[in-house]
């Protein structure tokens, strides 16, 4: 669900949006796995029509149990825009933060081993204003995230020459650096450094 670009303004550009790490979709997928085993034993089991009364129940059962944490998933976006971070969540019922860029003072990430395994982790967000705290949870590279935000309180807050465009054209650049990283085309070392010389020419050098 991508992030409606009317309720971007006029200089606001979407820096990256994402979903929750697909961890939170292991539940449905090892209710699935034990299900469809379950199914295999019952349609050896049983004569026709009761094994397929029995795999229609089956079916039921997983829907019931995997269709929280798939709409959960699915429902969740995290934006992160040249003016602020946003989180909206829900379908029906819809829920959303934001965070002003320039009321950011500490951004955090952690990882457990088995996080840093799968890439993903929790990111708390200090700022401030009313929300204080927030912690986001199941970010998928929260490293990178930190990195993102940072990036972009920099540019929203130094004076660029050349105005709105030239925010446009660094922020174009940030993106494109964040897809090399994704793609593997750079290290996080790599990354770092042409972030940090885009900055310095921002500033005027």
């Amino acid at each position: 669900m991508r992030y409606p670009t009317r309720l971007l303004t006029d200089d606001e550009r979407i820096v990256d949006q994402f979903r929750p790490h697909w961890k939170v979709l292991l539940p449905a997928i090892l209710w699935a796995m034990g299900l469809a085993a379950l199914a295999g034993v019952l349609i050896a089991a049983l004569d026709p029509p009761w094994r397929w009364y029995a795999v229609g129940l089956l079916v039921i059962v997983w829907l019931g149990l995997a269709i929280r944490p798939i709409f959960a998933w699915w429902f969740t976006n995290y934006v992160l825009t040249t003016e602020r971070i946003v989180v909206r969540r829900g379908m029906i019922a819809r829920t959303g933060v934001e965070i002003p860029l320039e009321n950011v003072t500490n951004v955090q990430f952690s990882q457990t081993v088995l996080e840093r395994l799968l890439r993903y982790g929790d990111v708390v967000l200090e700022s401030a204003g009313s929300q204080g705290r927030s912690e986001l949870h199941d970010i998928p590279d929260p490293e990178g995230f930190q990195s993102e935000v940072y990036a972009a309180r920099e540019l929203r807050s130094v004076p660029i020459k050349g105005g709105s465009g030239a925010v446009r054209d660094i922020v174009s650049q940030l993106e494109s650096l964040a897809d090399l990283r994704e793609r593997g085309h750079l290290n996080d070392d790599e990354f770092a450094a042409r972030k940090a010389w885009l900055l310095r020419e921002a500033e005027g050098g």
